[in-house]
């Protein structure tokens, strides 16, 4: 071979690698038969689209329930809303969808067409539709185990239990002992953290959402969380080196002086609604995941119930708190005695929950599974 046979075969190689790709493309098309739309675009098909470019047409007649089933999802998947109230004709190619038959529908699905065949890696409907399923099929797995995880953590709330405990002391001092007036503190002060924790938590969903970056925050989350994590963790092999998740020291005195203040039952659920607000941004690292996490996972619907059940949960050992004192199984001394001795393994049964919930989110996001 001489030396211009191999320079124009190199040439032909390099034109060849420089030109554009041609790929087949799904086209999916649903019907009904003797309807003359679905008639006209059909036969632009098979006339015009066929013979003159690499796609494979699917047919699906929507008298068929499984068809009319399959039109309907992807639909809902594509939010073609013209197709969801007028059915059929419809098409569907890559990442666009069209409904109607005429010429102006016609010229957009061979423009559509002619992109997708210089397009590699597009997913066809069909597929789409089977990863949009897998999806929500990993989001409603995932959902609740994470929901009752971290408001089991949650509840073991340090900085929230010190403070009722300080509150139930302050009312036993000040009413004589009267255990009924100490069961009507706590329940107040445990209800006004039940209300402000939900209403916060919905009100952060309901601007996450409305804001459209689901996406972006679940990514946020899943970072939190596995910082978060090891930050608990970290309180539990070096307690009080660096900084540490909780109260600062110098708040201390303060949330003192305002519990000793208070020995009525409005007044405990008035420092239930400042606690709620005073601690949420140093002690509420699970329920601010959660929160983010739903945002991307559940409907408005599903998250009130969610964020009912979560701060159920959360409150559980306020009520056991309260009851404790207030029927006299125990005092408020043995119940901080207690809580100070468990602490460590608090944080780091919460900061082992949280790092797990983070690798799993971080896991499936790299997987493209969410």
């Amino acid at each position: 071979m001489g030396k211009h046979s191999v320079f124009i075969l190199l040439l032909v190689l390099l034109l060849f690698c420089l030109s554009p790709s041609i790929y087949a493309s799904e086209i999916f098309f649903f019907f009904e038969k003797g309807c003359p739309e679905s008639g006209k675009i059909n036969d632009f098909l098979q006339k015009r689209i066929k013979p003159n470019y690499p796609v494979i047409i699917k047919e699906y007649e929507v008298h068929d329930p499984g068809n009319a089933n399959l039109l309907m999802d992807l639909a809902r998947l594509y939010e073609a809303k013209e197709i969801l109230e007028k059915g059929t004709p419809a098409v569907f190619i890559g990442d666009k969808a069209f409904q109607g038959s005429n010429r102006v529908i016609q010229r957009k699905i061979e423009q559509a067409v002619r992109l997708l065949a210089t397009r590699s890696g597009v997913k066809s409907p069909l597929s789409r539709l089977q990863r949009e399923k897998r999806e929500e099929k990993f989001k409603r797995q995932i959902t609740l185990p994470a929901v009752l995880g971290s408001a089991a953590v949650d509840s073991i709330n340090p900085c929230a239990c010190a403070v009722l405990v300080l509150l139930l002391g302050t009312i036993l001092l000040t009413s004589r002992r009267k255990r009924s007036t100490v069961l009507r503190g706590g329940f107040a002060f445990t209800a006004a953290c039940f209300f402000s924790y939900f209403l916060i938590g919905f009100g952060l969903f309901f601007a996450i959402q409305v804001t459209g970056i689901q996406r972006y925050i679940y990514i946020a989350v899943a970072v939190l969380a596995i910082l978060l994590g090891l930050w608990n963790m970290k309180d539990f092999f070096w307690q009080g080196h660096w900084f540490s998740i909780g109260v600062p020291k110098s708040w201390q005195p303060v949330l003192k002086r305002i519990t000793s203040n208070i020995a009525s039952v409005p007044g405990a659920f008035g420092l239930g609604l400042l606690i709620s607000l005073f601690l949420l941004p140093c002690t509420s690292g699970p329920y601010i995941v959660i929160i983010g996490m739903l945002s991307n996972t559940v409907t408005r619907r599903q998250a009130i119930w969610l964020l009912l059940l979560y701060n159920v949960i959360f409150i559980l050992p306020f009520v056991i708190i309260t009851l404790g004192v207030g029927l006299g199984f125990t005092t408020t001394a043995r119940v901080e005695i207690w809580r100070q001795e468990k602490l460590p393994k608090f944080r780091f049964i919460t900061g082992l929950v949280m790092f797990a919930l983070g690798m799993t989110i971080s896991v499936f996001l790299i997987l493209g599974t969410i």
